[in-house]
């Protein structure tokens, strides 16, 4: 697994992200198959998945002539983690707007 900040890389691309998306409600995918989530070439395709593997984000599995991808359960992990570690900051924050915003009232 690598770090936060390069799998959030590879997640901010909008084609990238879709393609995760894509594997996360429907599990384990050809390539041909992902092909289908954005209208891009073979080769644009490839370089796609190949991000998104090297940031850790899916796996590649090989299965006789097919190439199967699927999420990698710890990225996904990772970034719950993440957003959970600042819940709270975000929850006082929220809190102490809206007290200020009932003190201007």
């Amino acid at each position: 697994m690598q770090a936060l900040p390069e799998t959030f890389a590879a997640l901010g691309d909008p084609t990238r992200f879709a393609i995760v998306e894509k594997l996360l409600r429907d599990g384990e995918l050809s390539a041909g198959t992902l092909h289908k989530v954005a209208a891009l070439s073979a080769p644009a395709m490839s370089r796609h998945l190949k991000v998104l593997r090297n940031a850790g984000v899916i796996r590649q599995r090989i299965d006789k002539q097919r190439r199967l991808y699927a999420v990698e359960p710890q990225a996904i992990h990772a970034i719950n983690d993440w957003a959970i570690s600042y819940r709270a900051f975000w929850t006082k924050s929220l809190d102490r707007l809206d007290a200020s915003l009932r003190d201007d009232n």
